[in-house]
């Protein structure tokens, strides 16, 4: 019998134990979920700092593109602008130069020189 109550007590002890190794790996696997819970609330913050991140990039990006339109558009403007001014200088050169014929010709003492007024 006491044979009997031997394997009984061994066998409680025995079972204690696998009881108490499951206890502490259902424990560990709690904490580990726990912590990969954690991580992941980390991970998914770090990723909408990301996200916002690019999004002001692009805004960014669109303004500065927008911006260089409105350059180009501006420069454009200014070159018709100066085209326009050089086309009238260059009128009023010729207006210059055709009255300064006349003169030449209509003073009987006036130049007959004209290469020299029109720069050629």
């Amino acid at each position: 019998m006491t044979i009997v109550i031997g394997v009984v007590i061994l066998l409680a002890v025995i079972g204690l134990v696998v009881f108490l190794a499951r206890k502490r790996r259902e424990q560990h696997r709690k904490d580990q979920q726990e912590k990969d819970r954690h991580r992941a609330a980390e991970m998914r913050e770090k990723a909408e700092a990301s996200e916002l991140d690019a999004r002001e990039r692009e805004a960014k990006a669109t303004m500065a593109e927008a911006e260089a339109q409105r350059a180009e558009v501006e420069a454009e403007r200014l070159r018709r602008q100066a085209q326009e001014r050089q086309h009238d200088a260059q009128g009023l050169r010729d207006e210059t130069l055709n009255h300064t014929r006349k003169a030449d010709e209509l003073d009987p003492d006036g130049r007959v020189d004209h290469q020299k007024h029109d720069g050629r």
